[in-house]
């Protein structure tokens, strides 16, 4: 495949990708139970890492207080709209708390009725992102068929020509399409093999290396064995490189739709919170049940000892892991942060007025506002829930595309779909409104739009055909 001749190009003999990216790039995508249970993972296999426990008790205000009277290292950690800019060394000496952004008491909205259900399924999630990246009609329509054909862990198994005789549409138009749907969150979906879908996620974590790509492409078999002496005789490299490329490979997963294919019920609780104050709105990440972290002081000072060099070599590799974990945890707040007040800034009419004055809005729009890139914002806005005075919802709620009004402005498909619902809760039950009345009631309130994506938006509301809400009484 052309992707594999431009991957194998690529002659970098090094790992250009750090483990802490690899790590932020982790957190970003885990939701706050998941958060909570890889931090508390790593603090039981990492000695250097502790925990702090705050001996003024659960008061937010006191808190807040106390943080405002940290130095500027800390201070800088605890603020998300803070820039990067902050030495390391500073940073090792000083504790981690998840950021707040005000000191609002939380516990006086977290109650049960605000705690809500997640359930959403890996083909919803990829058609929320094809929705979102701009296709034209037969694009899109391609892109669907891929989508359609994705099992529960995340490949697509039926060979394209099978696909194309099925679906009625040329074999090669699909094959040409399945890059831009290989793009699509989570790394490594839509691939036909275990190769392919590593060379995915290498190619996401810009890890793409000529040599990365040589042994996914030929040695994964000698992996699984752990012959790594002869992967590293067959390829010319030092044993010590095939172990760290074997490392970034244990890391992908092989399975990339898994996360989506439980059936549980899941419990959420908001990341985020969003608060009228005065005329504006003040943002406060939801820091409940996050543990606050820092180094131990006890390896520090062994550091510092004469002890034997296993025992250094050994701590400063745990706290090399320590430090990555920490700014992967505030990257990964810093970036919620960022993406919620630009979405507060793009959707301000929402969060004033309601659902019926959602704006459309894409990846790009935030992504282009908070200088990330479109899967960031993908990942970021995925299992994220936001508190606002409009009520709980997912960050990724707020992207939909764009409905054309006969004034030439554009209407969000999240406001049709409320129109709809409004006009179909108003029906006469008796004689329930057809698609293309709803059609032509709609064009008289100068919304253009198809009867076709007038079922559809239909079907998402979980209401029926004219045919089956018709009622004879």
């Amino acid at each position: 495949m052309a992707m594999y001749q431009k991957m194998g190009l690529r002659q970098s003999m090094e790992l250009r990708m750090t483990p802490q990216l690899q790590q932020a790039i982790k957190l970003l995508q885990l939701s706050r139970l998941e958060l909570e249970k890889a931090i508390q993972k790593e603090i039981e296999e990492n000695p250097v890492l502790e925990e702090v426990v705050d001996q003024q008790g659960d008061d937010p205000a006191k808190n807040m207080e106390t943080d405002s009277a940290a130095p500027p290292e800390s201070g800088d950690v605890q603020d998300p709209r803070k820039q990067d800019e902050f030495e390391w060394e500073n940073f090792v000496e000083s504790q981690y708390k998840p950021p707040s952004g005000t000191g609002m008491n939380t516990d006086e909205i977290m109650n049960y009725e605000n705690v809500i259900t997640s359930k959403q399924t890996l083909y919803d999630h990829l058609m929320w992102q094809l929705n979102l990246n701009g296709f034209n009609d037969e694009e899109f329509k391609l892109a669907s068929i891929l989508i359609s054909y994705i099992d529960d862990e995340g490949y697509i198994k039926t060979p394209l020509e099978q696909i194309a005789e099925e679906e009625g549409v040329d074999a090669k138009e699909l094959e040409e399409i399945l890059p831009f749907v290989q793009e699509f969150d989570p790394a490594g979906i839509g691939a036909r093999t275990l190769q392919e879908c590593l060379l995915i996620q290498a190619r996401h974590l810009q890890e793409d290396t000529n040599d990365l790509v040589q042994i996914i492409t030929n040695h994964i078999k000698d992996l699984e064995k752990k012959n790594y002496d002869r992967v590293a005789k067959e390829m010319n490299v030092p044993l010590e490189q095939v172990i760290d490329l074997c490392k970034i490979i244990t890391d992908m997963d092989p399975k990339p739709g898994r996360a989506f294919s439980t059936q549980e019920v899941q419990y959420v609780t908001p990341d985020v919170y969003v608060y009228k104050v005065a005329d504006e709105y003040a943002i406060s990440l939801n820091e409940d049940g996050l543990p606050r972290l820092r180094v131990s002081n006890l390896y520090k000072n062994i550091l510092s000892g004469k002890d034997n060099n296993m025992t250094q070599d050994y701590i400063k590799e745990k706290l090399k892991s320590a430090v990555w974990l920490i700014k992967s945890i505030h990257q990964r707040q810093r970036t919620i942060y960022k993406v919620t007040e630009a979405i507060v800034k793009y959707q301000r009419e929402f969060f004033d007025k309601g659902a019926a004055f959602i704006r459309p809005m894409i990846l790009r729009d935030i992504a282009n506002d908070v200088g990330i890139h479109e899967s960031t914002v993908s990942r970021v806005t995925t299992n994220k829930y936001v508190h606002s005075p409009q009520g709980i919802f997912e960050l990724k709620y707020f992207f939909n595309s764009g409905v054309s009004k006969t004034n030439g402005d554009s209407l969000a498909s999240e406001s049709v779909k409320l129109k709809i619902k409004d006009l179909i809760g108003k029906e006469n039950p008796k004689k329930p409104l057809s698609d293309q009345e709803i059609v032509n009631m709609l064009k008289a309130d100068g919304i253009q739009i198809a009867r076709r994506t007038v079922a559809k938006y239909r079907d998402a509301l979980g209401v029926l055909p004219s045919s089956r809400r018709k009622k004879m009484f």
